[in-house]
């Protein structure tokens, strides 16, 4: 077994019981306890669990603990760009796309500026930045305006008031955590609001969440698991989550991670605080000007879109229909 899989292994008993012991792990796995230790530091330093002594516990975040931006941006880098990916594909030319505020739509926002004509509605204030940097005429950007929180998401009345008065083909939606019970969810009661509001104004609603949102629970649910039209995650999320979302999810698309991974060089980087100010770029309508990510992740995605183009479309990707 390698490395990568004995610690999705370890996460997913973790996250069963809450807790699991160094010994039982060495048993059950059949590996040394220096090599069980060694996994247990490297998802520890992801954030995934909490050393204790002899073993770990699952991570204690709390439902209204909410990471910000930077934080976030360089964790599961490969699987949301995966993810990305695959969420790119489904966008047309010329579409409406109402992208939330996350670091996984932030990935996808790199992909969609080589889409044509579209119209991109966004509470993000640096996803709008991408676009903004980007420099197409040939794209519309409506960024909401109104109260910023810790994940860069534009919130409150003026938020709502703009999302109300639209009308998209498609979301797509980042969320904090999702579970057969409370369903997609984030820490913050008025982000849960605001993406209320825009999963009302699509027609279809695409949910982004990598392997490690599964289990967790935000204080505020956006929406079911049966209200998504698709979920796309990646290839680490487990067998108990694959079973739950294909049975009342709409679609659920896995994108491969170690297909479409990209080079380390690559990679964005976490974003610079506190962000500048974009450059002059494509027309927007806003309530609040947008700030930008870090340059270096900008400059490094703008390679990732040339790699891209020389590159073949992963072919491992799975995608389980309900």
């Amino acid at each position: 077994m390698l490395a990568q899989q004995r610690q999705r292994a370890i996460l997913e008993r973790a996250r069963r019981s809450g807790a699991v012991r160094v010994a039982d792990l060495v048993r059950e796995l059949g590996v040394s306890d220096m090599t069980i230790r060694r996994d247990l530091e490297a998802l520890a330093e992801r954030g995934l669990v909490e050393k204790v002594h002899g073993g770990a516990t699952v991570s204690g975040a709390g439902s209204t603990e909410e990471p910000g931006f930077a934080a976030k941006s360089v964790r599961q880098q490969a699987e949301k760009e995966a993810i990305a990916r695959r969420a790119a594909e489904m966008v047309r030319p010329g579409s409406a796309v109402a992208l939330s505020a996350g670091t996984t739509t932030w990935t996808l926002a790199h992909h969609l500026v080589d889409v044509p004509q579209l119209t991109i509605i966004t509470n993000s204030v640096q996803v709008a930045d991408v676009f903004h940097r980007a420099g197409r005429a040939d794209q519309t950007v409506v960024l909401t305006g109104g109260v910023r929180t810790p994940s860069d998401a534009l919130v409150g009345p003026v938020a709502l008031a703009a999302i109300r008065a639209l009308n998209v083909d498609t979301l797509m939606l980042g969320v904090h955590g999702m579970s057969p019970r409370a369903g997609f969810t984030t820490p913050n009661l008025l982000e849960a609001e605001t993406d209320r509001e825009l999963v009302a104004a699509a027609q279809r609603l695409v949910v982004l969440a990598d392997h490690t949102k599964w289990g967790t629970v935000g204080i505020s649910t956006i929406a079911r698991l049966e209200e998504a039209h698709v979920v796309i995650s990646d290839t680490g999320l487990p067998e108990d989550a694959r079973s739950a979302l294909s049975e009342q999810a709409g679609t659920l698309v896995l994108a491969d991670p170690a297909e479409t991974a990209l080079p380390a060089a690559a990679r964005p980087e976490r974003p610079a605080q506190p962000p500048h100010e974009p450059a002059a770029g494509p027309r927007q309508t806003t309530g609040q000007a947008g700030r930008s990510a870090a340059g270096t992740a900008e400059a490094d995605h703008a390679a990732a879109r040339t790699a891209r183009a020389a590159q073949p479309a992963a072919g491992n990707e799975q995608e389980v229909s309900r």
